[in-house]
């Protein structure tokens, strides 16, 4: 084409016409138009089925595709693609992201796609259509059920081609189960979504109440039940958004404190709120944790997967209260969001603010057009049936006359005539005989015709009675709703709170934990326990026994302070209060199964066992230590301050401790009991104390092959009697595995010893019988004595024998611990310090702890 200088004048049939406007008003109404589209054709749902223009769009193509629940998936780019290219005049970016909407469980309470591949997390987009698969899910079916028989309106499409339905049949209020969000322009929605089953419960009683109130209606539907489950904290905001389309509700995630492991607590997350995500969540706490806006919290991890569904573990500082550190991470972390209702939905093709009863309103006048506008369709098909059959029952009662009319008649114009004019039928009756084939003109088909009659003039009769009756009307689509709901309904997801109580338990608890007398207890089976009190630990009664751990070791101390594990090693390490498992608190004797394993605690090397537990004060008059060598030391208490472990004594190769004791007073009689029954007591004065790395001095004269098996010391102050001293002694053989062996036990008073001199051989505690050749287990202490099991069971002892050299009686069970009373602690609330051992009267507050026997394998790290 030759191209015009601009110099050259127009043609003379170029018409040039300039329109002068008012660019304010072309603006507004420019502007109107941009709007009314965004708000009736994108944003806002239809009130009568719930579903956004793009949506209703998907739901119809995946029907007039061929896709079934029950038929394979396609691709979504398919599904995609018809629905750009048939009804929706817009970019397949936004159908596809509609449709991956309508798949997403943790978005839609009822999904209405079935979708196969990455359909995106809370956290994560989907992927691409092209690799992603989709079919309509079973419910969407409802959504469309009657389509083809006149339910409802169709409209043409965006270049008037094809037609597509102006609003779906919804056998089920799918707005308020499923809710809806948009924006628009000058407003938008944002609908909670609810449980099928109440939603339905409440448009029956609707159907058969036209006048209910929102009251009636609220006990269906107390209200939102989240995908996502949760929990929703205050109901009034709730209560607004029913009665005036406006409210906004608290949503929590569902927590609970665990111990995640033996020596930390843990806040467990199985349930975030609503279009919350995990990652979302740990980056929050991250930020504020880095910015030390949020204390107590050691570390985030997501246990998550698809057998147990979400499990995010936040763990809690050791010091700190769970409930909280949980109290700040629902003030500052998304564990708990607001939503806000704002109940906006076309009706009548008009944006509305509607509430809870005009919601269902709307939903029952749709429902009861589609069904009236259905059953008027199916009784018109009938009636046309009706006719058809009444032409053919009078054409078979004269059926030779019939075929010699058409075979006599030139053409099919002629014989149409002649047959209405014979057998005085209608035109369609007429058409429809032509067209039949003569087999199905025979005797048995009259039969089946008259038959098809009587039912077909029945039907029409009850078409009829629910055309003419709406309270029949109303019923038939009350059951209609009451099947949908019970193929369909799931229980109830969100728990509904009307107050936050807890919440305000939590805030009024201290984040850290508090500073409170206590004591730490070692059992037998190698548990670590502190309690929440400083109560006697056990009735006044000493006959009563308790099928649980023997306790070795009770220091008391408080909560935020620390104590001294020692081990057969000679090591002395600090090991913090508060990272012990609490006990509850009790009248009667703790129960030790709620402890957790010394080895949490204490690292110990291979064949190293944990002995006792003592007090870190250097206010006590030190500790007393016995080997299986027979070495004997008094240490002094100038422990360092600045390390977490230490040697207090220097062993020589082959030796260990066996025993170890605090001395509450010089007024002590230290005693060792030998593998060959041999017991030695002397007094705490005749060993002088030593510094840390001393190796000890003297303590028992053994013969070559026996070795100490129990190390302790006698409290001179507790006199003999009901609560005197005992000594308990199991003979068994030393050719026996251990455990397998029973051995017969003695109890014999201690005052039955006569004390000797610190580095002899002792006096015989315990005779052998036959079978019998070494001692297994050996203790000395206050009574009333009590023995363990392996398990911690408790094993009943023979009552005392006055013979100090006597042999045993046999045992049911197998001892493996022994220890004294739990102590009846006599505190009056008047101690200074409440991390030492003393009461202010000077007495001492604890009884003596017991060591582990060598037979024993608690606390052994293995």
């Amino acid at each position: 084409m030759a191209s015009r200088s601009r110099n050259t004048p127009p043609p003379e049939d170029f018409t040039e016409r300039i329109v002068d406007i008012d660019v304010e008003q072309e603006m507004q109404g420019a502007f109107l138009e941009y709007a009314y589209s965004v708000i009736y054709s994108r944003a806002l749902p239809d009130a009568r089925d719930g579903l956004k223009p793009v949506q209703r769009r998907i739901v119809y193509t995946m029907q007039d595709m061929g896709l079934r629940p029950e038929r394979p998936h396609v691709k979504s780019s398919r599904v995609v693609g018809d629905v750009m290219g048939k009804l929706h005049p817009h970019g397949d970016t936004a159908i596809y992201d509609a449709l991956v909407r309508l798949a997403q469980g943790f978005t839609m309470r009822a999904p209405l796609v079935d979708g196969h591949g990455n359909f995106g997390s809370l956290d994560d987009g989907p992927a691409a259509a092209r690799y992603t698969e989709a079919r309509p899910a079973p419910l969407t079916t409802e959504l469309t059920n009657g389509l083809d028989e006149d339910t409802v309106d169709f409209v043409p499409n965006y270049d008037n081609s094809l037609t597509q339905p102006e609003v779906l049949p919804a056998a089920f209020p799918n707005l308020l189960v499923n809710g809806a969000s948009g924006i628009a322009v000058g407003m938008a929605t944002n609908m909670a979504p609810h449980n099928l089953i109440e939603v339905i419960s409440a448009a029956r009683h609707l159907l058969t109440h036209p006048n209910a109130d929102l009251e009636e209606l609220m006990r269906f539907i107390p209200g939102p039940d989240l995908p996502t489950g949760g929990r929703i904290i205050g109901l009034d905001g709730i209560r607004d958004a029913y009665a005036n389309g406006r409210g906004s509700f608290k949503t929590r995630a569902t927590i609970a404190i665990e111990n995640v492991t033996a020596r930390k607590q843990g806040i467990v997350v199985t349930e975030l709120p609503y279009l919350v995500g995990p990652e979302k969540v740990i980056g929050k706490i991250k930020e504020l944790v880095q910015a030390k806006k949020l204390q107590g919290i050691s570390d985030v991890v997501d246990l998550s997967d698809r057998t147990q569904g979400l499990r995010l573990v936040i763990e809690v500082k050791t010091g700190f209260n769970p409930e909280a550190v949980l109290e700040h991470l629902y003030r500052l972390t998304p564990l708990e969001e607001s939503f806000g209702i704002n109940n906006v939905a076309l009706v009548d093709g008009q944006p509305r603010t509607l509430g809870l009863r005009e919601l269902l309103t709307v939903y029952v006048n749709h429902r009861i057009d589609v069904v009236r506008r259905r059953t008027s369709f199916r009784r018109g098909k009938r009636q046309d049936r009706l006719h058809l059959v009444d032409g053919l029952l009078i054409a078979i009662v004269d059926i030779d006359e019939v075929i010699r009319i058409i075979r006599s008649s030139d053409d099919t114009a002629m014989a149409r005539d002649r047959l209405i004019a014979a057998f005085e039928l209608t035109q369609t009756q007429t058409d429809y005989i032509l067209e039949m084939p003569l087999r199905r003109l025979t005797k048995f088909s009259k039969i089946e015709l008259e038959k098809e009659k009587s039912e077909l003039e029945h039907d029409i009769e009850e078409l009829s009675k629910i055309l003419a009756d709406d309270k029949i009307l109303r019923r038939l689509i009350s059951g209609e709703l009451a099947q949908v709901a019970k193929t369909y309904g799931t229980p109830r997801r969100t728990v509904l709170l009307e107050g936050s109580g807890t919440a305000v338990a939590a805030a009024a608890t201290p984040l850290e934990v508090a500073d409170a007398p206590c004591w730490v207890l070692l059992s037998s089976t190698g548990l670590l326990a502190r309690t929440t009190n400083v109560e006697p630990l056990v009735p006044a009664d000493p006959d009563q026994r308790h099928a649980h751990d023997v306790v070795l070791s009770a220091v008391r101390t408080s909560v935020r302070g620390e104590v001294a594990a020692i081990t057969s090693a000679g090591r002395m390490i600090r090991v913090p209060v508060v990272d012990m498992p609490a006990l509850p608190p009790t009248s009667n004797a703790p129960t030790l199964s709620g402890g957790a394993p010394a080895t949490e605690f204490v690292t110990l090397a291979k064949g190293e066992r944990l002995l006792a537990l003592t007090s870190t004060s250097t206010e006590t008059a030190g500790l007393a230590l016995g080997t299986a060598r027979g070495v004997v030391k008094r240490v002094t208490t100038d422990y360092p301050g600045n390390k977490d472990e230490w040697e207090v004594i220097s062993l020589r190769d082959g030796d260990e401790v066996v025993g170890v004791v605090e001395l509450p007073t010089d007024e002590a009689d230290l005693v060792f009991i030998s593998s060959e029954a041999q017991l030695l007591r002397f007094s705490a004065k005749l060993v002088r104390p030593q510094g840390r790395a001393a190796g000890g001095m003297a303590g028992i004269n053994l013969p070559a092959a026996a070795k100490v098996l129990w190390f302790g010391a006698i409290d001179l102050s507790v006199k003999d009697g009901e609560w005197g001293n005992l000594v308990v002694t199991v003979a068994g053989s030393s050719s026996a595995l251990p455990g397998t062996q029973t051995g017969a036990a003695k109890v014999t008073p201690f005052a039955e010893y006569p004390a000797k001199g610190r580095a002899t051989a002792g006096v015989r505690c315990h005779r052998f019988v036959k079978g019998e050749d070494t001692l297994l287990v050996a203790w000395a202490g206050p009574a009333p004595a009590h023995a363990a099991g392996p398990t911690g069971a408790a094993v009943e002892l023979p009552a005392p024998d006055q013979r100090r050299d006597g042999s045993g009686l046999a045992l049911k069970s197998a001892v493996t611990a022994i220890g004294g009373p739990r102590p009846v602690f006599a505190f009056t609330g008047e101690t200074d310090d409440p991390a030492s051992g003393e009461s202010q009267s000077g007495e001492s507050t604890a009884a003596e702890p017991s060591s582990g026997d060598s037979s024993s394998e608690a606390a052994t790290d293995e």
